[in-house]
Formats: structure tokens, C-alpha cells, sequence
């Protein structure tokens, strides 16, 4: 059980600034009730039970006027998030008082939070590991409710466990060896040979492999699939924006060249989030802002996970189809076929045979976008099962790839004939770097970093 370390008492906004029913400021630390006291006029917050809210006001001690009529949330260690006392102040959600009682709560004796702090803490304190406390911006900035939920599962610790059990197995063998090596004249203690090394090496090499292979879909679902809608101007490109996200985001007119600019937009697709890009139409242009926004699509184009090539059914391929029918043509693309309404004039034998046939006027077809995305990128077996442990985290990939390159290198030595106990070493390495993502074996830097990339107050 770990203890909780003493720090001084920050303080925060906890809620987004602006106009909002209510405003939090958050206190956290051994102090935390005593400094609310000074400026609360209600109970007294140090006799009060915890996890009980209390009715008050916010007055200034040096100053008789009231600054707000509060609630009082007092919740006392260890069973808070950051395992420190914490009081939460509720207030009217205006950004004047929020910012008012916030420099009242400073000047009584509480230090202004870095981004992230509350979480650290709860690192630091022992209350969630690395993992979970990035979980938790990752529910904060979940923008589906599939991204939400493999937010949750992580929060609860599915990936830690499944680490940690990984560590706890490589310390099992690494001890077999030591004890062979240091006492081999026991023979009740089974002899580490070259076979049983590489058998654990390769368990724990497929183990860690089989997580990577869930980091595709584990990071569309945390980063969505970016997502860019080109096609010569004028074939329908943001009336299919303006469809899928059900509101006339694009300025949608039968004068070429209208989008001038690229858009970018979030849309739900069965759960996951597509980064939809309107380009500007791809085409030779005079005009200056307009040669600019092509530049800026030829570029979308480029970094798509998913291209959706949009088609004009009622006028001929010109040049600039066809070209974009070859840029496109080594990437994840589906070939759309819009106003289909009208009479057909394209010459269809030069378009791929999965191209859709749809029309945003009438709505036809558009569900067939869904199913060919899911059938591009998820197999047509959707989000996998619904318990797996999902890698999505660029930083958590990072570290399984170069554990699984330590192995490898354990199996490359075992192919050489190297002495076990020289292996020990990368072994070792391995179990180094899966404590990394937890952060059993995270250096400071690191998690300084991580942490200053959470929004202020959480």
C-alpha cells in the first residue's frame, strides 16, 4: 500500500471557462480545508463528515461583501482522487466569480496548479498508474462513445494488468536463471536451457505481438480515421460534408472553386470517429487564394488514412478526374459516383468496379459509405470483441515495439549459441521498458511531460 506523499495545496478552475450552470474551483492538499475555511461562511468545514457538500457563501476575510453563494464538496484522504484532502467549491458558472474566488483562494495560501497536477498527483500518490492517468484524458477527449469506453477499460487498469502480469512472468524466468546460474548444484531446481529460454522468450513475444496488432484499430478509435473528401470543384464534395454531418457546415453553390479552404470536421461512423477533411477542388487556377487551398488539399490527400474520391455521374471524365482516379489509387480510397439523379453520362468503364453509385440530393447510397469503411479497415468484423484491450496510445506502441525488439534480439543470441546467462540482459531490457509504460520504471522527465499535456485543473 503506498502512502501518500506530503505537497503543498493547489488550487484550480475545474470547469470550462465561460457562462454555465455551475463553476468548480478544486483545492487539493493538507491544507485544503483550512484555506476554504478562511473564506467559506457556512459550516466549519473541519468538523464537517466527508464526502458531504455544504451550503455557504465565498467572502473575502479583509471585505464584508459576499462574492457567491456556494456549495462545499469536503472529501478527505486517502479516498479522493489525488489521495489528498480536497475540498470543491460549486459556483455560479460566470467566469468573473469562477476567477474571482480562485486569486481569493491563491492569496490565502494555495499555489496555482500546472496543466495536469490533480492527475500526477494521483500517480504519485499510488491512486492510478501511468496508464490509467492517461486514460484519463483520453476520456475527456473521446469523441465517440466506442473511443469513450476503451478510455474506461484502460482507466480501470485492463492494460496495466496485462503489463504487469507480463513483467511479473519475465521476473519468474529471469529468476530461474539466476538461481541456476548462482546455485547449479540443486537439483530440485529445473535447469534453465537454451529450449525453455526461447519457448518463454517466443510466449512473450507473441503475447506482445498479438497487443500491437490491436494498435490500428485501438488508434482509429482514439484519433479517428482522417479522412479527405477531394474531387474536382463542383462534383459535390461539401454537400457529401454537409450530409454526413448533418448540418451545413460547407458553403455549399454551383460556382467552382467555393471552398477555398480546407475543412475539417468530426463525424461518428458506427463509433468511430472520421476527421472528415472538405478539400478545396483540385484544378489549374489563377486565382491566388484558390491555388493555395489546392495545395492544401493535394497535401490532405496525402496524409488521408481513407481518401473519398467524389465523381460528377452526369458530365464526362475530364483530365483532372483521371488524375486524381492515379494520385489516389494507392491509397485506402473508396470512388464515389454523386448525382446519380441525373442522367448518366460518365464513361463508367474507367472507374473501378467498388465504385458507389450515390446522390447527396436524394440520400442514396450513403449507408454504403459506412459499410465499405468498416469493411476497409475493420474486416467486416467490426470493433473486435467487445472485452479485448485495445493499444492506442502512440507512446504505449512505441515501447511494446522496442520490448519485442529486445526479444528478438534474446532469440537471435539463442540462435548464436550464447550463454544463457548473457541473455539476461536484454531480457531484462524488455522487463525495463513494459515498467515504463506503467511507470514502474518511468524516468521524471517523462512524466513532467506527459502531464503538462493535460488541460489546467484536471
Amino acid at each position: 500500500m503506498s502512502i501518500t506523499k506530503e505537497f503543498d495545496t493547489i488550487a484550480a478552475i475545474s470547469t470550462p471557462l465561460g457562462e454555465g450552470a455551475i463553476g468548480i474551483v478544486r483545492l487539493s492538499g493538507s491544507e485544503a480545508i483550512s484555506i476554504a475555511n478562511k473564506v467559506f461562511k457556512g459550516k466549519d468545514l473541519s468538523k464537517v463528515p466527508s464526502h458531504t457538500i455544504n451550503y455557504g457563501h465565498i467572502q473575502d476575510p479583509d471585505q464584508a461583501e459576499i462574492m457567491d453563494e456556494v456549495m462545499a464538496s469536503v472529501m478527505l484522504a486517502p479516498k479522493t482522487f489525488t489521495r489528498e484532502d480536497v475540498v470543491e467549491i460549486n459556483t455560479h458558472g460566470g467566469i468573473a466569480v469562477t476567477n474571482e474566488i480562485l486569486q481569493l483562494l491563491l492569496r490565502q495560501g494555495a499555489r496555482l496548479a500546472e496543466p495536469g497536477e490533480f492527475t500526477k498527483r494521483a500517480f504519485l500518490n499510488g491512486r492510478v498508474d501511468l496508464t490509467q492517468a492517461e486514460a484519463v484524458m483520453d476520456i475527456i477527449r473521446a469523441k465517440t462513445d466506442k473511443a469513450m469506453n476503451n478510455a474506461v477499460k484502460q482507466l480501470d487498469g485492463s492494460l496495466s494488468q496485462l503489463i504487469n502480469q507480463t513483467r511479473q512472468e519475465i521476473l519468474n524466468t529471469l529468476a530461474q536463471v539466476e538461481v541456476n546460474i548462482d546455485y547449479p548444484e540443486y537439483d530440485d531446481v529445473e535447469e534453465m536451457t537454451t529450449a525453455l529460454m526461447r519457448e518463454k522468450t517466443l510466449e512473450f513475444q507473441t503475447l506482445l505481438e498479438n497487443l500491437l496488432r490491436t494498435a490500428k484499430r485501438g488508434k482509429i478509435l482514439r484519433e479517428g480515421i482522417a479522412t479527405a473528401i477531394i474531387g474536382r470543384p463542383n462534383v459535390g464534395k461539401s454537400s457529401l460534408l454537409n450530409n454526413l454531418l448533418q448540418e451545413e457546415k460547407a458553403i455549399v453553390t454551383d460556382i467552382a472553386g467555393t471552398t477555398r479552404d480546407v475543412i475539417e470536421e468530426y463525424v461518428n461512423i458506427k463509433g468511430v470517429p472520421l476527421k472528415l477533411v472538405d478539400t478545396a477542388g483540385i484544378r489549374e487556377t489563377d486565382d491566388i487564394v484558390e491555388q493555395i487551398g489546392v495545395e492544401r488539399s493535394k497535401k490532405a490527400l496525402k496524409d488521408a488514412d481513407l481518401v473519398l474520391l467524389v465523381l460528377n455521374a452526369a458530365e464526362p471524365l475530364t483530365a483532372q478526374d483521371r488524375q486524381l482516379l492515379e494520385l489516389s489509387q494507392d491509397s485506402n480510397r473508396i470512388v464515389l459516383l454523386n448525382k446519380t439523379d441525373l442522367p448518366q453520362v460518365i464513361e463508367t468503364e474507367y472507374l473501378p468496379l467498388d465504385t458507389i453509385a450515390i446522390s447527396v440530393l436524394t440520400n442514396k447510397n450513403i449507408d454504403q459509405i459506412e459499410e465499405r469503411i468498416n469493411q476497409l479497415f475493420f474486416d467486416n468484423a467490426g470493433l473486435v470483441e467487445q472485452d479485448a484491450t485495445y493499444l492506442s496510445n502512440s507512446r504505449h506502441i512505441a515501447l511494446i515495439e522496442k520490448a519485442v525488439q529486445s526479444l528478438e534480439a534474446v532469440n537471435e543470441g539463442l540462435a548464436l549459441g550464447m550463454p544463457v546467462d548473457l541473455l539476461q540482459v536484454d531480457l531484462t531490457r524488455t522487463w525495463e521498458i513494459l515498467g515504463e509504460i506503467t511507470g514502474e520504471a518511468a524516468p521524471d522527465e517523462l512524466i513532467t511531460k506527459l502531464f503538462s499535456q493535460f488541460c489546467l485543473g484536471k
